[in-house]
């Protein structure tokens, strides 16, 4: 390119020179050597934060090899110093940042270019054992403690994991071969866990890989997960998406997940620890979710329910090539119940089963669970779905002794693939009513008719959570 210099047009000289030098400082290069890059932005949050630091300011080094589970560890230590200060944030600039686990703290943002990405160390040494959560009473993949997760919280407040759509990388394959070949010691971690918190967002991220579950917001209230990609292989084992577990008004919405179990399963305890524990999870509102997952639920009640889950609401959802859509899990002695669960407004394609109630799942931390606590499984409501190429319509298995009740069923549409069971509807032990349903559904089930027809219940007035409504925050960091 050749730039004129002619005298009688200096401003456009001087203009391209400018452009020219801007060129080289947005490169990151002057005079060949690596220039701080000025980086500018905005993302919706429920706090914004009078401080911030970069990553690198505390050695972290994104060359995908350099562990920086240290440089992650005192920088959240220094910010936690602002806590009362206007809060704080944690910028992680575009690189790949090898880290074992850390801890947040309140009042605190971290933030994840979209160049980021964050990867889980594959050293064990990195992953510190705690104790098993009390409402379990022992690990989920074996007896004893487990391994902490990559990131953790334990009573915090305002806490906020956000990003560009920056990427966290589980780099769980090791973790599915040691749990494939019974060579774990302590349970898988997590990829995001905060305990015992409220006012948690986690928002504009993609998730991949993670050893076990990806989000558990556990013992917390005032949650919302919003705009998550969660990927895993289809194969991998115990690869939940979101598990919220024991909490308070929780909003999930706007979320993509691939997962080699349920894409939700919302909890509340194991058995006698879990009944002992009592913290029900309840007003939850799951919208716009979509779900592949052929092995296991779109959205799982349970089976871990025993403290109680109730007045769950989901709309707008799509599943692909899922194993059900909606599946409520537990067993005699489990306790806890499962009430007052709206879905409407789900679309389903390539389907074992659209709908299934598990009365028999079994699956107990020890043998000192109470063969007398029976869970109580009542209101469940389910309206305007089409499904499409369906193996089977449902699986309802209630109770003998203990069935489920209060099942209604409406406006629903499933068409079934040239190779359906020649049963469509199998149901036991349950009671409820339908109206407007394709196939008929079985007797328990019995149909209004088209002079009584009825739409299954959907709450009208809104929860807390739907109130809660995010600021643009802005941040201006410089990194090399």
């Amino acid at each position: 390119m050749e730039l004129s210099t002619s005298p009688r047009k200096p401003q456009v000289l001087e203009a391209v020179l400018m452009l020219f030098v801007l060129v080289l400082l947005g490169s990151g290069v002057v005079d060949g050597q690596r220039a701080r890059v000025w980086e500018y932005f905005e993302y919706p949050a429920i706090s914004c934060r009078a401080h911030s630091a970069v990553l690198t300011d505390f050695g972290g080094i994104g060359d995908g090899t350099t562990l920086n589970t240290e440089a992650f560890r005192t920088a959240i230590t220094h910010l936690s110093q602002f806590e009362s200060e206007g809060g704080s944030q944690l910028f992680v600039p575009p690189g790949r940042w090898l880290t074992g686990s850390f801890n947040l703290t309140n009042h605190f943002t971290l933030y994840l270019h979209r160049d980021a990405v964050l990867l889980a160390s594959q050293d064990i040494n990195e992953w510190p054992v705690v104790d098993p959560l009390p409402s379990y009473g022992r690990g989920r993949d074996m007896a004893g403690g487990r391994y902490i997760s990559l990131i953790f919280g334990t009573n915090l407040t305002d806490v906020v994991i956000t990003g560009d759509n920056g990427t966290i990388d589980g780099q769980g394959a090791l973790w599915w071969d040691k749990f494939h070949n019974g060579e774990l010691q302590y349970t898988r971690p997590y990829l995001i866990e905060i305990m015992f918190s409220e006012n948690i967002q986690i928002s504009n991220l993609t998730l991949v890989n993670s050893p076990s579950w990806n989000v558990h917001p556990v013992y917390s209230s005032n949650i919302i997960v919003q705009g998550i990609t969660i990927l895993a292989p289809v194969t991998s084992p115990n690869t939940d998406g979101i598990n919220p577990d024991s909490c308070l008004n929780t909003r999930i919405e706007d979320c993509y997940i691939v997962s080699g179990d349920d894409c939700i399963a919302v909890k509340s305890g194991w058995d006698e620890y879990g009944i002992a524990f009592g913290m029900p999870t309840k007003q939850l509102v799951i919208r716009r979710l979509t779900c592949i997952s052929p092995t296991s639920a779109v959205i799982a009640l349970g089976s871990e329910m025993s403290g109680g889950i109730q007045d769950v609401r989901a709309e707008n959802i799509l599943a692909i090539d899922s194993e059900s859509g909606v599946r409520i899990k537990t067993a005699v002695g489990r306790g806890g119940y499962v009430k007052d669960i709206y879905v409407r407004g789900m679309t389903m394609k390539t389907m074992k089963l659209v709908f299934w109630m598990t009365g028999n799942y079994g699956s107990h931390p020890d043998d000192n669970y109470d063969p007398n606590a029976l869970p109580i499984i009542q209101n469940i409501n389910y309206r305007d779905m089409v499904a499409e190429n369906v193996t089977m319509a449902a699986m309802l298995e209630g109770i003998p002794g203990d069935p489920f009740t209060g099942i209604c069923i409406s406006n629903v549409t499933i068409e079934l693939a040239k190779k359906a069971t020649k049963l469509t509807w199998n149901c036991s032990d349950i009671s409820g009513i339908s109206s407007g349903v394709v196939p008929p559904p079985c007797d328990l089930l019995p149909n209004q008719g088209s002079e009584n027809a009825v739409e299954c219940n959907f709450p009208t007035e809104s929860l807390p959570i739907d109130n809660v409504e995010a600021q643009m925050c802005s941040c201006r960091s410089k990194y090399f």
